[in-house]
């Protein structure tokens, strides 16, 4: 592929970077309404951008490719995902469920233990059920609810568990990374967890800390509220279910049917209310589907017209030794994300090319599985177009873009992972 063509199959990626870039500091410079910009007017400009791009396609077929993108099966799943989550946390919500679940939260924790708290949880949720999309379902809702009842900053608590829950996404060894990470690279996943843990343990434990710092800002309310312990059991039975595995659409169902019995029950709405507040939860959820959609459109006219191709031959043109090796395969599986939104996709599309690289210049492939599993999950979870940060910020009722600043997390593997490589850590294997 030529350099001009390439470059142009990237440019609608270029296209939407620049609104993000120009509506987060619109946002930061503005206090008012005004300033809440939304991510589908950035997906529309870069849309239209890529369909009218010339090209050997005529418009039909790329329109055609587009809805192609738009209706992917895999984007598909989440999006009923989304519907689910929409409905059971407007249900949950109506029937005091969240509210509850936040009043036994902080009965049990100590104020200034609540943000460690909740990276922990959902640190410990997302190792156990080796998924981020369902860690923030489950969790999501009660950090907001603890945000609102405290008085503290909404995005911060949302990035807290969106940090979180890339941390099991990125070791569990259930993970769709891990396990596809592992496969291309041919290793087991205990040792590449070994190596995996060490590169960053330390980001964690930095990340731990300094919650535990601002934490010490938060102040409980001067009288909390009786805890209505049935109206918990929704979110436990979501919980519990979730770390045994289940999947995250029949935790979703089954969490939604206990709101209704107990809200029905507790008096809280009749069953016709209980309809109305599940399509209010749905339609809640319309722009996030919008966006979903549109940036998969535009993602798969991105693949379609070579850009990933593209990314990968200027990357493995000119590599030069070990260090060189590792920060190649970093930065494939780091661009191939930012252009599918996807980290499994991303060390699904460069597994291959990378083990090639890795066994060219003697990259030890247990590390070579750990650079592609922490790096596209450091941009997984930094990209405001990405599934799991579309999720949160419904759920939380924001813009994601007010997330992006306090992502203190996934911002601290990638760094973590980039000075493992440039400092040769962990020896043994580098």
């Amino acid at each position: 592929m030529n350099t001009k063509k390439g470059l142009l199959a990237l440019t609608p990626l270029a296209v939407l970077l620049t609104f993000i870039v120009i509506f987060t500091i619109y946002s930061v410079s503005k206090t008012d309404q005004e300033a809440n910009l939304s991510l589908t007017v950035a997906f529309l400009a870069a849309s239209v951008y890529a369909i009218a791009i010339p090209g050997a396609a005529p418009l039909n077929k790329k329109i055609e490719i587009y809805s192609r993108g738009a209706g992917s099966s895999n984007l598909l799943l989440m999006l009923w995902i989304y519907i689910l989550a929409g409905a059971f946390a407007s249900s949950a919500k109506s029937m005091g469920s969240i509210d509850a679940t936040v009043n036994f939260a902080m009965s049990v924790l100590p104020a200034s233990l609540l943000l460690p708290g909740l990276f922990l949880a959902a640190c410990f949720i997302s190792l156990s059920i080796g998924t981020s999309v369902g860690t923030i379902v489950a969790l999501t809702p009660i950090a907001v609810g603890i945000a609102h009842s405290t008085n503290f900053n909404v995005p911060l608590v949302t990035a807290i568990i969106v940090g979180g829950a890339y941390f099991g996404d990125n070791l569990s060894f259930i993970s769709d990374t891990t396990v596809v990470a592992t496969q291309t690279q041919g290793c087991k996943m205990s040792d590449k967890f070994k190596v995996n843990i060490r590169i960053v343990a330390p980001a964690a434990l930095l990340v731990l800390t300094a919650y535990a710092a601002i934490g010490t800002d938060v102040q409980l309310p001067s009288q909390l509220p009786a805890v209505e312990y049935i109206k918990v059991i929704p979110y436990l039975v979501v919980l519990v279910t979730a770390v045994l595995g289940m999947n995250v659409m029949a935790v979703l169902t089954i969490g939604l049917l206990l709101c209704g019995v107990i809200g029905i029950m507790t008096g809280d709405y009749n069953i016709f209310q209980w309809f109305g507040t599940m399509g209010t939860g749905i339609l809640d959820m319309g722009e996030l589907i919008i966006i979903a959609m549109m940036a998969g459109g535009m993602l798969e006219i991105v693949r379609e017209n070579g850009g990933i191709d593209f990314i990968i031959q200027k990357l493995t043109a000119h590599i030069t030794g070990k260090r060189g090796a590792e920060l190649t395969i970093g930065a494939l599986v780091s661009f191939v994300n930012v252009c599918t939104a996807n980290n499994t996709v991303a060390i699904l599309t460069v597994g291959n090319i990378s083990k090639k690289i890795g066994d060219k210049y003697g990259v030890d492939n247990r590390k070579a599985a750990s650079i592609l599993d922490t790096f596209s999950c450091s941009v997984q979870g930094l990209i405001p177009y990405g599934v799991q940060m579309l999720l949160a910020a419904g759920l939380a009722n924001i813009n994601p873009i007010d997330i992006i600043p306090y992502l203190y997390y996934p911002t601290a593997i990638g760094v973590s992972a980039l000075l493992a490589i440039l400092l040769r850590f962990p020896k043994q294997y580098s």
